[in-house]
């Protein structure tokens, strides 16, 4: 029953952001180095830049800095100069960037060359739809829980909108464990839906030396959350197992 509430939390939240962060860009050319984002799940700002990355179909290193995690904190406070997030490394660029206005503008004009979609802009609609999100989902992924290190980030195959994956985003943030986000945001009308039942008469195919391409070839289908642990050599898909692993494996 917990789980199903939280999906429906989920789902909810996506839809008062208008399901922002689910469509992604057909193709971006990937940076050569892997950007770092100080991020608290939760946070109604974060969200903007979750969104930007999905839309700009950009993967980066994630340092969950919840609440109440002292060593996460210190070290955002060390790298930045203040304890808040988000706050953005691009090493490509040497840019390191705070502020959601500021940080999603400098990804839509360094790696796409625009401005800032309307959609996408902190105007006051938005800021309060995703403060919204946030009360729907009860504050989840903002506190932290104590929890183990992992010795190396995991790996989550995601995109921001999935009601599914984000609550695998909040416990990871809770348990204040970095990771590499993958993200498979849909990039055609057959992508669309669930991954048993796409929009679509004919085989299912993704869009062509994509990642959503690669990830097909490997796994015969695309569905998220998709972890990997490199600590345990263990891969896993569907959000409960997911949560269950992480409870079992890094709470203390």
């Amino acid at each position: 029953m917990g789980h199903s509430v939280d999906v429906l939390t989920s789902v909810l939240a996506s839809t008062v952001r208008s399901w922002r962060g689910t469509s992604t860009k057909r193709k971006t050319p990937e940076p050569e180095k892997l950007l770092t984002l100080y991020d608290r799940e939760g946070c109604p700002d974060c969200r903007f830049v979750r969104e930007a990355l999905t839309e700009l179909n950009l993967d980066i290193n994630i340092i969950p800095c919840p609440e109440g995690n002292k060593d996460a904190i210190a070290e955002l406070k060390r790298v930045s100069g203040a304890p808040l997030v988000p706050f953005l490394i691009d090493p490509n660029t040497n840019k390191q960037i705070s502020g959601q206005d500021s940080i999603v503008s400098y990804l839509f004009k360094e790696y796409r060359g625009s401005n800032v979609p309307a959609k996408l802009s902190s105007g006051i609609r938005n800021a309060i739809a995703s403060r919204i999100a946030t009360t729907l989902r009860n504050g989840s992924g903002t506190q932290y829980h104590l929890a183990k290190a992992a010795a190396r980030p995991l790996t989550l195959y995601s995109f921001e909108s999935s009601p599914y994956t984000r609550l695998v985003r909040e416990r990871l943030c809770e348990y204040g464990i970095p990771y590499t986000l993958i993200n498979l945001g849909k990039q055609q009308r057959s992508d669309m839906g669930p991954a048993n039942f796409r929009m679509t008469l004919k085989e299912y195919k993704p869009l062509a030396d994509s990642k959503r391409d690669v990830f097909f070839k490997q796994h015969g289908n695309v569905q998220v959350p998709f972890l990997v642990d490199p600590n345990t050599e263990l891969e896993l898909f569907e959000s409960k197992q997911i949560l269950d692993y992480l409870d079992n494996t890094y709470a203390a």
